[in-house]
């Protein structure tokens, strides 16, 4: 009796998951507050999900926003994670990302430009004055020269 009852719950998604199957093709947008997991293709945008799982045969061409993404498929697009980005080793990554924080695993291919927000940066304005090490090496360099003529 218990037994049927937990078959059932493991059988059956919560309400809060969204699964797109091996095998399944997805063309267009989907927004969505829930969990996805996806194994087939999708070919769009996907918006809000709180996590995005993309299996090893999952492949989506696109946009991503979401908050934290685990990756093994391959993933063409804009990526844009205000979380933590994970690339396992199978995971193929190419287009432009934005993290907030990214783990990758050896073996991994990424072959995107990627920029993290939520860093603090520097105030310019306080760091106008200051030279940077590259000026400090010219200025050396420009000095040494002199002196040898």
């Amino acid at each position: 009796m218990f037994s049927e009852k937990k078959d059932r719950k493991t059988m059956e998604p919560s309400a809060s998951q969204n699964r797109i199957n091996e095998g399944t093709k997805f063309t267009g947008d989907i927004v969505s507050d829930g969990f996805f997991r996806i194994d087939g293709i999708v070919e769009g945008t996907i918006s809000k999900p709180s996590k995005v799982v993309l299996g090893k045969s999952g492949i989506i061409k696109g946009k991503l926003t979401c908050e934290n993404a685990d990756i093994e498929g391959r993933f063409e697009g804009n990526l844009d994670v205000s979380g933590t980005l994970t690339l396992k080793s199978t995971a193929h990554i190419e287009g432009e990302v934005v993290v907030g924080k990214l783990a990758v695993e050896p073996g991994a291919t990424f072959n995107a430009s990627c920029s993290m927000h939520g860093s603090k940066k520097s105030n310019p304005s306080a760091d106008k004055d200051k030279p940077s090490p590259y000026d400090r090496q010219q200025r050396l360099k420009k000095a040494s020269s002199e002196q040898a003529n």
